[in-house]
């Protein structure tokens, strides 16, 4: 057991070509050489714990199903335990870049592992509707059985379906140029197919945004939406299918994403909505990382990330985070800090993002690359005041490679970018773990653990650093604005899809090198295992659910001595009661659940006993059954 070399993990996320690390020349050394030694330690352990949190043998994800994705192994302040179609599809986004670039035969078993999961997932019929009229693809969220969550949430949120199509896009794209294209026919495409015509039916339709609270227009989402129906339309060319819907439907898409920006120079992440704030959002920072085409250059109707726009909107989002947090005190302008989502944000009193903070330094990257691949810089009215602050007396204009000031522009604008690693890895724990947030005052890890979308985030940023970009998706005329603007949709059809069972051995074709397999970071088989009992089980005022069963731990089925569940995360909708017991590793335990009354009657669940055996596996201390009371 060994942990991969630097070189390989970060090597491993390129699908086009590699260019040399942006700013090399004329960084601050100590800068450089302090975010360098950042970079080599988390990467092995983001990729680790990335999959760690990937079923169903991930070491925080252990017995959840086949290609789920648990968001976070937090099951209570915040219960994050679930598979949001969101997250998951940016995670899987960042596997299949990975993998296309190196071929890695674990990488490819979860990427068909995740694909098949989102046949059971498109089928379910849930809140938010289900897929006869294509409404259930909208659902944001599924327990990790690959069933419905029926508790309140913000649904739907239209940016899934979008997310979903671009991840399993990409993996066609390899498979066909590896000469798999009926696997695509048969398998990727029925999917595909369902979530691109979701797209064009639903997508000048309100939903909820990407921080599940407001209930508008969401740039990330539209952003997404127009890449997806690009891409697919390609896509369905290239497999004899018709995409003459996506094709028509897109260029509206992209007309409507111009409305975002407003006349201060920035984004409004959320409009057709009166939620009160400013649009000041980490919203437009991912939907421009996340839309990047290198081959697009700094094209401002798509808000690539050099593009004037985009640059604008970065120095005013990052700006209304610079007084507001403690851990931003002292700080001189011009200089990276701590990036939250919104600084109207009061959720767990408003803090910043790992993955906010990273997508800042990511979007920089990506403009250095550009500049590079270009051979020229292009300052205009609207991003002068960006690249004045960081290179003070530069006037508006094109700077060519020639000239000195592409090269202070590139290397002050590639020391901006190591700032925000820098000022993320100050409140990262020596054990490279990465929450979802950090306090504004103490820097403090602070929501749910180990998020799945902050490693990954960092993989990304990490990645574009090196000068690893994604595979382009635009196609001709991709960035196009319509003269007028129609809000036309097409309604779909959807169906589910049939073939769920990938061929063996898809390997690339001849030629091809592979890569160094991933190997997880070594740690011992424990001898004692957490395991959270998740029980749904309806209940009246007074009343308290335990589980009891054959273990010590569980009381020897004494009702007197049963552990007692928790409702802190209760809904009628989702009678959720949970709690925590340390098992020995390997026992096999049966066990009931039993519903006590305010006055001590004892009433227990449906025969048959549950039975379980506790995991005795390398890495795996915590688990979580999930079970429903047997009437």
């Amino acid at each position: 057991m060994h942990v991969l070399s630097t070189a390989v993990l970060l090597g491993s996320v390129a699908v086009q070509k590699v260019l040399g690390r942006p700013g090399s020349n004329g960084l601050s050394g100590v800068t450089k050489r302090s975010v360098d030694d950042f970079i080599n330690t988390q990467t092995p352990i983001a990729l680790n714990n990335l999959l760690c949190n990937v079923g169903p043998d991930g070491c925080r994800a252990f017995g959840t199903s086949a290609g789920a994705v648990i968001a976070s192994p937090s099951t209570t302040d915040p219960d994050y335990y679930y598979m949001w179609t969101r997250d998951s599809a940016l995670v899987f986004k960042n596997i299949v870049d990975r993998f296309t670039q190196q071929y890695d035969a674990g990488l490819q078993r979860r990427i068909e592992q995740y694909i098949s999961a989102q046949v059971t997932l498109q089928g379910i019929s849930n809140p938010s509707g289900s897929l006869s009229d294509g409404s259930g693809l909208g659902e944001p969220k599924f327990e990790l059985t690959l069933s419905q969550f029926t508790g309140n949430w913000g649904r739907p949120q239209r940016d899934g379906p979008a997310l979903r199509a671009i991840a399993l896009i990409g993996y066609s794209k390899w498979l066909i140029n590896n000469n798999y294209q009926s696997t695509v026919s048969n398998i990727i495409w029925p999917i595909v197919r369902n979530d691109l015509n979701y797209v064009a039916q639903y997508w000048n339709q309100t939903g909820f945004d990407l921080w599940e609270e407001v209930n508008g227009s969401s740039f990330f989402t539209v952003a997404n939406q127009h890449r997806a129906l690009v891409e697919g339309a390609t896509l369905a060319v290239t497999l004899g299918q018709s995409g003459s819907t996506y094709s028509s439907v897109a260029p509206q898409i992209l007309c409507f994403l111009q409305r975002f920006w407003v006349s201060g120079g920035y984004i409004d992440s959320n409009i057709n909505t009166n939620e009160g704030r400013t649009g000041k959002d980490a919203n437009s920072l991912l939907a421009s990382i996340h839309t990047f085409d290198p081959s697009l250059g700094c094209d401002a109707s798509t808000f690539q990330p050099c593009s004037d726009k985009a640059l604008s909107n970065l120095k005013v989002v990052v700006d209304s985070f610079r007084s507001i947090y403690g851990v931003n005190k002292g700080i001189p302008a011009g200089s990276a800090v701590a990036i939250g989502r919104y600084p109207e944000d009061v959720y767990f009193n408003g803090n910043p993002w790992y993955l906010a903070t990273f997508a800042a330094a990511e979007q920089l990257y990506d403009s250095v690359y550009v500049w590079k691949k270009t051979g020229s810089i292009t300052v205009t009215s609207t991003s002068l005041a960006f690249f004045q602050e960081l290179v003070p007396g530069v006037a508006a204009g094109t700077y060519s490679s020639s000239q000195s000031t592409f090269t202070s522009i590139i290397n002050a604008v590639s020391t901006y970018a190591d700032g925000f690693l820098s000022e993320a890895a100050k409140y990262v724990p020596a054990d490279g773990s990465l929450a979802e947030q950090f306090d504004r005052n103490t820097g403090t890890p602070l929501s749910a653990v180990h998020l799945t979308w902050s490693y990954a985030s960092f993989l990304t940023a990490a990645a574009r650093r090196a000068g690893v970009v994604p595979p382009s998706w635009a196609s001709s005329g991709a960035n196009s604005v319509p003269s007028s603007c129609s809000g036309a949709s097409v309604v779909g059809s959807y169906s589910r899809p049939t073939a769920t069972s990938f061929p063996p051995s898809q390997t690339p074709k001849p030629g091809v090198p592979s890569g160094t397999p991933f190997t997880p970071i070594p740690c011992a088989t424990p001898t004692s295992v957490a395991v959270t009992f998740h029980e749904l089980a309806t209940t009246q005022f007074g009343q308290t659910i335990k589980v009891a069963g054959s273990a010590p731990e569980l009381g020897n089925w004494s009702t007197s001595a049963a552990i007692a569940l928790d409702a802190v995360n209760y809904a009628t909708n989702h009678p959720l009661w949970i709690g925590s017991v340390n098992l020995e590793a390997g026992d096999v335990i049966e066990y009931k659940y039993i519903n006590v009354g305010q006055d001590g009657s004892v009433t227990w669940e449906s025969d048959p006993n549950h039975t379980y055996t506790v995991p005795a596996v390398a890495c795996v201390t915590e688990v979580v059954k999930e079970d429903t009371w047997q009437s």
